[in-house]
C-alpha cells in the first residue's frame, strides 16, 4: 500500500515541479507577461506542454507501481481531474485566461494518464 502511494505521489509530485518550473522559464524568457490573462495561443501552449509532462507523470507512476501499473497511472488521472474540476471552479471569474483552458486540464487528465500508463507497459513487454 505504502509503495502504491508513492508511485501515486511521485508521478503527481514529479507534474506539479515541473510544469511549475517550465510556467516560471517562460515568465522569465517574456513569453508569459506577469499579472496578465492568458491568450488563448499562451493557453495551447501551456496545455501542450502540460499534455506532456502529465503522460511523464503518468508513466514515472506506472514504472513505480508495485503492482497494476495502469490502475495507478489512472488513479493519477482521477485526482488529476479533481484537481483540474477545483483550480477550474476556484479561478473560474479571475479573469486568468480562456474558460476552455481549465476545463480541458480536467477533462485530459485520465486519457493523458492512460497514455502514460500505457507507454510503460508496451516498453516493459
Amino acid at each position: 500500500m505504502i509503495r502504491s502511494i508513492g508511485a501515486i505521489v511521485a508521478g503527481l509530485a514529479f507534474t506539479i515541479v515541473v510544469t511549475t518550473l517550465v510556467d516560471f522559464a517562460l515568465h522569465a524568457a517574456g513569453v508569459y507577461a506577469m499579472q496578465q490573462p492568458l491568450t488563448n495561443e499562451l493557453a495551447v501552449l501551456a496545455t501542450s506542454y502540460r499534455i506532456v509532462i502529465s503522460i511523464a507523470g503518468a508513466w514515472i507512476t506506472a514504472r513505480m507501481a508495485p503492482g497494476k501499473p495502469m490502475k495507478h497511472a489512472l488513479i493519477l488521472g482521477v485526482i488529476g481531474t479533481v484537481l483540474g474540476a477545483m483550480g477550474a471552479a476556484a479561478t473560474w471569474n479571475a479573469n486568468l485566461g480562456p474558460h476552455w483552458y481549465p476545463v480541458a486540464l480536467a477533462v485530459l487528465a485520465i486519457p493523458q494518464c492512460w497514455a502514460g500508463g500505457k507507454l510503460y507497459e508496451m516498453r516493459r513487454t
